[in-house]
């Protein structure tokens, strides 16, 4: 009879390290399955911040560019070389209108001085919006929309 309840010993001991060991196999396996998508997570960020980067990268250039090209610009009006002017047109004087100038007096209509430096900042202005909104179109194709 002493045989009976060290063989129901063994069997209940066998039980409780099957069960044990089943328990460990099980929470290794969502160990596994969490550091699996954690990886890919991370993949995906790593991804997600080298688009934002290029994207970056990519505007950022774009806009020194404008600048550069309205830098250049601003120059060259600056020293002559270049003028800006404006779409202008001139009414034909009324012969009942008097006065010492004429349409033939007047000569191509040009920016003043003030307003040119208004006109490269508007330019300036211009390209920094486009580039941002540009940016932020590429932002969400690439990025937020995956």
């Amino acid at each position: 009879m002493t045989a009976l309840p060290t063989n129901l010993l063994s069997l209940l001991l066998f039980l409780a390290a099957w069960f044990l060991f089943n328990h460990l196999i099980d929470e290794r396996n969502r160990a596994l399955f969490e550091v699996s998508g954690l990886r890919e997570a991370a993949r995906i960020s790593g991804e997600m911040l080298a688009d934002r980067d290029e994207n970056d990268l990519t505007r950022t250039k774009a806009l020194n560019h404008a600048l550069s090209e309205i830098n250049d610009l601003r120059r060259a009006v600056d020293d002559g070389s270049k003028r800006l002017r404006v779409e202008a047109t001139c009414s034909t004087p009324k012969p009942n209108q008097t006065g010492a100038g004429g349409v033939a007096d007047a000569g191509t209509a040009e920016l003043t001085a003030d307003a040119r430096s208004d006109y490269f900042t508007l330019r300036d202005q211009l390209a920094l919006s486009r580039q941002m909104i540009l940016g932020l179109q590429d932002h969400v194709r690439r990025i937020c929309l995956r």
